[in-house]
């Protein structure tokens, strides 16, 4: 078969190694990152999704999907990379409290929509982050702590299996498959869209406060009493800022669902720490999420690490404080706990460790070196006091997927693989 045949089957666009805009399209969101496919294919809706999957199976290639292309790494040789961008569709249903949206629609979207009717979805810190790839790893959002996993509020997928068939799946029509798509990865089919409870959003009261770094113990012992007794509904993050040719800067970003006035007075402690150069907290729409972290919202290159923590006691706190950040930029420190500590429906079962930690810095190729050797220091360093599991969503393209499951549920996924795509025709970017 050749890829004539495929630009035959489809009504998106397909192109190839050479062609015009090839590089541009196989490119992923982390630009530190290349792809090396053998075609890629602008999908146009749910039919052309079907038919290059047939088209996969035909060919004995594997079909890697990338709404955004978030979460890539590289490791795809040879593969058909599908984008379904264009499946962008967000509906609202507030009598229900349901979202049902296309594979390519983004969190930006859905929380604008949402918000309208006093709604939200279990967003995470980006509002261009794609909402199916997010989920299907399990979905670590800012109200994780209240709601949990993303991944436990869906309701229904619509997929293209192995076969290049649709099919619709709830818990009552496929138990099996419904549980490894909530939370499990992108491994047993092409999402074409979902559906998924949407919750209530009465207020939000969250934003930003920064520090020159010499501030950073007062934060940080601001951070940790926070966050030993912080509602469910209020989130805290640490953060240790280096960014190239400025001064150390530390800050916390909070996020409160519910009365703002509340919120208000939950982190009312943080104005005894003085100094601040900028305080950007206030009363929110949960429409403007991505505005406390106000993340980069185009691609750039970067190489990340995450590794869950077990404690915050003296001997991590030694190290999480007292390493300088540089080659790195940020050195993050996330609140968990809350509901994300209880099981729920899917393959993303619960997280024990209280705090998450992820370590960033710029995948520029004089950096590169640096930043990898920075991150493993930083990570040997804290010995014990890092677990070795990690949320699928925060897997870096060195890590194994081994590492966001225990033994039973990583079986448990790979017997469902092996039942439903023996010729291993869709390839997540992590696959079991």
């Amino acid at each position: 078969m050749t890829f004539e045949d495929l630009r035959s089957a489809v009504r998106g666009r397909v192109l190839v190694p050479g062609e015009d805009g090839f590089e541009h399209a196989a490119q992923p969101w982390n630009l530190a990152i290349t792809q090396p496919v053998a075609a890629v294919v602008e999908a146009a809706d749910a039919e052309d999704v079907a038919a290059v999957v047939r088209y996969a199976k035909s060919a004995g290639r594997p079909v890697v999907t990338q709404p955004t292309g978030h979460g890539a790494t590289g490791d795809i040789d040879s593969a058909i990379l599908l984008r379904t961008g264009r499946l962008n569709s967000v509906e609202i249903d507030p009598a229900a409290r349901r979202a049902r949206v296309g594979a390519g629609a983004q969190w930006g979207q859905v929380q604008a929509a949402a918000a309208e009717h006093g709604l939200t979805g279990l967003a995470g810190s980006n509002p261009v982050v794609g909402v199916t790839g997010y989920t299907l790893g399990g979905g670590l959002g800012w109200f994780g702590r209240k709601h949990g996993w993303a991944s436990d509020a869906v309701r229904a997928f619509d997929i293209v299996d192995a076969d290049g068939n649709p099919a619709h799946v709830t818990f009552d029509s496929d138990a099996e498959l419904f549980w490894a798509l909530c939370g499990g990865g992108g491994d047993f089919g092409v999402v074409t869209a979902l559906e998924f409870e949407l919750f209530p959003a009465p207020g939000l009261y969250g934003g930003r406060v920064m520090w020159p770094g010499a501030r950073q113990a007062e934060v940080w012992d601001a951070f940790r009493d926070l966050t030993s007794h912080a509602p469910d509904e209020l989130s805290v993050w640490f953060h240790r800022f280096q960014f190239p040719d400025a001064p150390e800067m530390v800050a916390l970003d909070v996020a409160h669902l519910g009365d703002p006035e509340r919120g208000r007075e939950l982190v009312s402690d943080i104005d005894r720490i003085g100094g601040a150069v900028a305080d950007k907290r206030g009363v929110l729409s949960v429409a403007n999420l991505g505005d406390i972290c106000a993340e980069p919202t185009n691609p750039s290159p970067a190489i990340s690490r995450a590794e869950l923590l077990t404690d915050l006691d003296e001997e991590t706190v030694k190290v999480l404080l007292g390493e300088p950040v540089a080659p790195l930029v940020n050195i993050q420190v996330r609140h968990l706990g809350g509901a994300l500590t209880r099981p729920g429906s899917g393959a993303r079962g619960p997280v024990r460790e209280p705090y998450l930690l992820y370590l960033l810095g710029l995948g520029l190729p004089q950096l590169r070196d640096a930043v990898g050797a920075k991150q493993r220091a930083f990570v040997d360093a804290l010995g014990p006091h890092v677990s070795g599991a990690k949320p699928y969503t925060f897997l870096s393209p060195a890590d194994s997927v081994a590492t966001a499951f225990d033994e039973a549920t990583l079986a448990r996924l790979r017997a469902i693989k092996q039942a439903r795509d023996p010729q291993r025709v869709i390839r997540a970017n992590f696959p079991v």
